[in-house]
């Protein structure tokens, strides 16, 4: 075991796990804290958390034990992922968490570096953009949970840290891993616990990794991932084959955003479809997912391995309640599906993908091919919790900005 990480989330967990994998990385996601022995063969863990938007100090709390319970299983070196939009408030939760980590790790310091030139995520002289835009003039400006109204990065995690920020420019990143080492031991030197790093092309983050491979801790997005060098890089086997599932299928999607919707109006046209009717959800929840899962049962009677579509598109509000309930009344639907034989789910949005692999009862996922930048199948069995059994799934989780306008259709040509 060489490397262990900890996530905000389900699906940010995937992407990084991804570009691990990618990298020569054999590795698993725990849903949650791990608990138990991997497989021998692995080289990562990645510990999926919540810890985006709840109270700074339980997201601490979470994060620690986890770093304590990878560093029992005989991790060494860790790293500290959070949204490649630095999704967070004044508060934190990346600045107390990567403190957090550093202290109980020992490591003097770390990077940060949130940019995913693949996903269209860059940092230059430390604001981050996404795509073209500035963070602050993107659509995370209007986030129902953390407006992002700021693209220096500096700034916004100096209001979240106890120490000095430091930060490294595009320039000295351009001239190479010996010159960004210099920089950031001379940053640490001066004081600064956490160092944002620019980078704005993938060469950009092969030479921050190749300047910070010796440190204990790295933060960022799933990007830096894709500098690292695993110890299985030029084996094939790297990237671990999805499991054996077959039909029946299904898509669940949670996310109402941008990308999303794009992915959902296409596959529309390809697949049987139908919206959850939110009045029905709050008002008759289990009758209403019993009548979708019938629909859906029927269209498995007529072809078997084609997919069924079920979309939450018409939840817009920013209700808790109204959303939680649609969450939950998603996962419920996964459970009724997969008791009619479903083995195979494309999940989209963070807060659906954890509600779902939860009711599942699935606690680990071995990854497997990618679909996307920060999107792969991933395979695992139901623990003894689960409501359905003894199952192994294979499951898309994908982050709601992420893939393909096709993702959703041209998924399955990977594990067929």
């Amino acid at each position: 075991m060489t490397l262990g990480a900890v996530a905000d989330d389900l699906t940010g967990a995937i992407d990084l796990a991804t570009n691990l994998a990618n990298r020569g990385f054999r590795t698993i996601v725990t849903i949650g804290v791990p608990t138990s022995e991997p497989r021998p063969d692995t080289d990562a863990i990645v510990a999926a958390l919540k810890t985006r938007a709840i109270d700074p100090d339980d997201a601490v709390a979470d994060s620690l034990h986890a770093v304590d319970a990878l560093k029992r299983l005989g991790c060494r070196r860790f790293y500290v992922k959070y949204c490649s939009t630095f999704d967070s408030t004044a508060r934190g939760n990346i600045g107390p968490i990567s403190e957090a980590v550093c202290a109980r790790t020992g490591a003097g310091s770390a990077v940060v570096v949130p940019a995913f030139p693949a996903a269209g995520r860059t940092v230059y002289q430390g604001r981050l953009f996404v795509h073209d835009k500035l963070l602050h003039e993107s659509h995370m400006k209007d986030h129902p949970l953390n407006p992002m109204r700021e693209s220096d990065v500096i700034s916004l995690l100096q209001e979240q840290s106890s120490r000095p920020v430091g930060a490294v420019r595009h320039a000295t990143v351009h001239a190479g891993p010996a010159r960004i080492r210099a920089a950031l031991d001379a940053e640490t030197a001066s004081g600064a616990c956490l160092v944002v790093v620019d980078a704005v092309t993938n060469d950009d983050l092969e030479s921050i990794a190749r300047a910070t491979d010796n440190d204990v801790v790295v933060t960022g997005g799933s990007g830096l991932a894709t500098g690292l060098i695993g110890p299985h890089i030029d084996d094939p086997r790297n990237v671990r084959s999805s499991g054996q599932a077959g039909p029946p299928r299904a898509i669940i999607i949670g996310s109402v955003s941008e990308t999303s919707r794009t992915q959902t109006e296409h596959a529309r046209t390809h697949l049987p479809w139908r919206e959850l009717d939110v009045t029905a959800v709050l008002n008759q929840p289990e009758r209403h997912v019993a009548a979708v899962a019938d629909w859906a049962q029927e269209q498995w009677n007529n072809e078997p391995a084609r997919p069924v579509l079920v979309s939450s598109g018409q939840v817009h509000s920013h209700d808790p309640r109204v959303s939680g309930v649609v969450e939950q009344a998603n996962a419920a639907l996964a459970v009724e599906l997969a008791r009619r034989g479903a083995r195979q789910f494309i999940i989209g949005g963070g807060e659906t993908s954890g509600a779902v692999v939860n009711a599942l009862g699935i606690r680990q996922l071995a990854i497997g091919p990618e679909l996307a930048p920060g999107v792969a199948w991933s395979s695992g069995p139901a623990g003894p919790d689960s409501p359905v059994g003894d199952a192994t799934y294979d499951v898309v989780l994908k982050s709601g900005n992420f893939g393909d306008p096709d993702l959703f259709t041209a998924a399955w040509d990977q594990i067929t």
